[in-house]
């Protein structure tokens, strides 16, 4: 029996998009066992693939090497019984760990250099795996096979009760059509479509008869609090940015009819609850981490030359890519996405 120890990414959205990968394993080895190590906030929303067995959480903090932390961050996983590890992420550290619980067989691709940690060292072709979720997916197989056409979505399992509970916690009463706004991006500001953009959905959204929930993270405070400010505070409009953690975040967005997004972290696991989603893109692309689910669409302007430059913030300096991405345009792209389904 193949017993696998992944390590993890660490960025919200590649944490959901790594199911992929857990659910191909399955379907490839039904009676493996995985367990994943990953920050905490990933290993919370691990808790909703019940492929996975166990989590250990990774304390360190982002840029980190720590030596001889991760050695002894190993030794939890010494005479455990593994058999494989994936590592997702590409950094030289995050192969450590596997290294030093001397797993048998460790899979990446080649990364910074990893040339002794890895000993199933992969050389990636970028055209042949454009596609996140096929670069995780490809190191669950042997380096010569190939992927199958059509790979599994992330898909996440819930319970009803929990997400009547996280309502009750934050005192929402369902009791319009609720539309979820998610203006931030962790990455950078090359993905946030402009604020008063989203002032103007949001009172359009209101207009609509729509309750409107504003979620993200503490960074994303200042840019929801505007949009409360400039509505007035509407009854029906909840700022929820920073106030819940990432769990209840996940029950609260299951409960919506519909998600309009940033390329984020939030978009996948939206489209992972097979919601209707609406994703902004400005400097990234959706031929690379698009939303994975057939109820979900994508909206950014094709006809400039600069995107996508998968940059952080704009090296032109004038954010067209989002800038010239009207609410009109938004709009009418909402108006065709698909009804949600009944719960």
């Amino acid at each position: 029996m193949r017993k696998y120890l992944i390590i993890a990414p660490s960025w919200v959205g590649d944490m959901v998009m790594s199911q992929s990968l857990y659910r191909y394993l399955k379907v490839l080895y039904p009676d493996c066992v995985i367990d994943i190590a990953a920050p905490k906030h990933c290993c919370e929303l691990a808790y909703f693939m019940p492929q996975v067995n166990a989590t250990f959480t990774l304390e360190f903090k982002h840029g980190e090497f720590g030596l001889k932390a991760r050695k002894q961050k190993a030794k939890e996983f010494l005479n455990k019984g593994y058999t494989h590890s994936i590592v997702l992420p590409n950094s030289w550290k995050s192969a450590l760990i596997p290294y030093f619980a001397k797993i048998k067989t460790r899979i990446g691709w080649h990364g910074e250099a990893r040339f002794f940690l890895l000993n199933d060292r992969r050389r990636l072709d970028k055209n042949k795996y454009p596609l996140m979720i096929e670069r995780f997916c490809a190191l669950g197989i042997a380096n010569k096979e190939k992927l199958i056409a059509k790979l599994p979505y992330p898909k996440f399992t819930l319970e009803q009760s929990l997400i009547t509970q996280a309502q009750q916690k934050y005192r929402l009463a369902f009791i319009k059509p609720t539309i979820a706004l998610c203006p931030g991006a962790e990455f950078g500001p090359a993905k946030k479509w402009p604020t008063a953009y989203y002032l103007e959905l949001t009172q359009y959204l209101l207009n609509k008869n729509y309750q409107v929930l504003l979620l993200g993270g503490i960074k994303d405070q200042d840019t929801c609090s505007d949009i409360s400010k400039s509505c007035n505070h509407h009854a029906y409009l909840f700022n929820l940015a920073g106030k819940t953690s990432l769990t209840d975040a996940v029950y609260l967005l299951a409960a919506c009819e519909k998600v309009i997004s940033n390329d984020s972290g939030l978009m996948h696991i939206a489209c992972a609850l097979n919601i209707p989603t609406l994703v902004i893109y400005g400097s990234t692309s959706d031929k690379f981490t698009p939303p994975l689910n057939q109820r979900a669409k994508s909206i950014y302007l094709d006809d400039l030359s600069c995107r996508p430059c998968f940059k952080r913030e704009c090296p032109l300096g004038h954010m067209d890519c989002l800038n010239k991405l009207t609410p009109q345009k938004v709009i009418a792209a909402l108006e065709t996405l698909p009804p949600s389904l009944p719960a």
